[in-house]
């Protein structure tokens, strides 16, 4: 499917659908500093398959969408949370599945508490009950190896070099990796097309980690009424599995589906059956 792009009050959202118009609407919110490129088509088009109108987007400082100086987002992380609501507004859909993925996920977790109405069911994919603000106790923290590149980055590239950036992005994404291959010839091929249709490489993997953000949203969790699906990478490096069990837990009627193996990431093929499955029995409930 061609991009489309809606500008509303000058800030450019690019965004794709796959599948007929008429089916129901799954809106997959992609984690922080990825584009929309990390949903892939493939994956789009199987779940489209199922009978869904499937929409993807460039959060801002990603893609094709408006970006902001590195170091300088112009926008808040009320902003990128009203995002999916601007899009949904524009294709005039009044209730969607929302499918959130890390960052991703806690913004499907607040527009599902601040907006029921728009949501018809909600999936949660490598993402906690834990937001900003919030106490950790009972959460498993983060993988000491992981943590240590958080403390001792590797090195920025010239981001000028399309070249040294694709090989810089792909090896950001290799620590969050589980125990499943890492497909290095995948994951070259996805970075390969964000970077090129990102207008500023430097920013997407620099902003969406600046914007504050004090809205805490585990307290309201047990507000959530429609339809949960909570699926979890069991070798979840950054939020390990137990974050995927908390939130079932805390949020009525959730279903937990362990993905095995699976890391901190989008759903790879080889789980793609189980992940459409899960997703299509899903959002036929709502």
């Amino acid at each position: 499917m061609s991009e489309r792009t809606l500008t509303l009050d000058g800030v450019d959202l690019c965004f794709e659908a796959y599948g007929a118009r008429a089916d129901p609407v799954v809106l997959l919110i992609a984690g922080g500093g990825q584009s929309m490129d990390w949903w892939e088509v493939e994956f789009c088009h199987r779940l489209a398959a199922v009978g869904r109108h499937v929409v993807r987007y460039d959060h801002r400082d990603t893609g094709r969408s408006s970006t902001s100086p590195a170091g300088e987002p112009s926008y808040t992380a009320a902003d990128l949370a009203r995002d999916p609501l601007r899009i949904l507004d524009h294709l005039a859909v009044e209730r969607a599945h929302l499918v959130g993925l890390s960052m991703g996920g806690g913004i499907a977790q607040q527009l599902t508490i601040l907006h029921p109405d728009r949501v018809r069911t909600l999936t949660l994919m490598s993402t906690s009950p834990a937001g900003p603000g919030d106490d950790d106790n009972g959460l498993p923290p983060m993988d000491p190896q992981l943590a240590a590149t958080f403390t001792d980055p590797a090195p920025e590239p010239d981001w000028q070099d399309q070249d040294a950036v694709v090989t810089y992005r792909v090896e950001v994404e290799r620590p969050f990796g589980g125990t499943m291959r890492f497909d290095e010839g995948r994951v070259r091929r996805i970075a390969t097309r964000e970077v090129t249709r990102t207008h500023n490489m430097a920013a997407s993997m620099t902003n969406h980690f600046l914007v504050e953000d004090g809205w805490s949203q585990r307290s309201r969790l047990s507000e959530i009424s429609v339809p949960t699906l909570v699926m979890h990478g069991t070798a979840d490096p950054l939020l390990p599995f137990g974050h995927g069990v908390a939130l079932a837990r805390e949020i009525p009627g959730a279903r937990l589906v362990p993905l095995d193996g699976m890391g901190h990431q989008q759903p790879p093929p080889e789980l793609w059956d189980l992940v459409i499955a899960s997703l299509a029995e899903h959002t036929a409930a709502g």
